[in-house]
């Protein structure tokens, strides 16, 4: 698809970088941190968010702490192939909200020597792999899993556990709708 318009000579050192885990568990915060190491070494980066998560800023990532960077709002993973020019670093929050056209923009950038780091769940509030990240997780370098805290029994969660009744799979909120708990804690659930 994209490949044909942005020619590859194979001496580039790229690659990607997957945070997840599930909702409260750190992983904006995470990439925050990732790309403050990158802007004090000076290098070029861009920051992409899909345009749908505009809980806390539209032009901005902000995590659950609050701590925030400026970032660019795209439709779809096609924009950050019209945005991007030459930075050496491309981060992407909330990579479970775009389509899986991402994969391909993401092997596109890291084979052009991009450092790519995303952000996302890695499990809809289901229990079930969402949107492009299996995918990203499979064809990631780096791979990092972040956890929440059980707000029902203080184990390690990974599940995002919607209270909300909404039940179409994308539904974006924070606290008011959802809460991290452990796998036995969600095995309780019935959805």
């Amino acid at each position: 698809m994209f490949l044909e318009q942005f020619p590859v000579d194979g001496r580039q050192n790229g690659w990607i970088e997957v945070v997840c885990g599930s909702m409260f568990s750190g992983k904006t915060e995470e990439l925050i941190r990732r790309i403050r190491r990158a802007q004090f070494a000076n290098q070029k980066l861009l920051l992409f968010k899909p345009i749908v998560d505009d809980r806390y800023s539209e032009e901005a990532v902000v995590s659950h702490q609050g701590s925030s960077l400026k970032a660019i709002p795209v439709n779809d993973s096609a924009e950050i192939l019209k945005i991007w020019k030459d930075e050496k670093v491309v981060a992407i929050d909330e990579a479970q909200f775009f389509d899986d056209g991402l994969v391909e923009v993401c092997n596109l950038l890291a084979k052009k020597g991009v450092r790519v780091v995303l952000a996302g769940l890695d499990m809809d509030y289901k229990g079930i792999p969402f949107g492009p990240m299996p995918k990203l997780l499979a064809i990631a370098e780096y791979v990092t899993k972040v956890h929440a805290i059980c707000v029902s029994c203080g184990n390690l969660a990974q599940f995002s556990h919607r209270t909300a009744a909404e039940t179409e799979q994308v539904l974006v909120g924070a606290i008011e709708k959802y809460k991290p708990l452990c796998r036995a804690c969600f095995n309780t659930i019935v959805y």
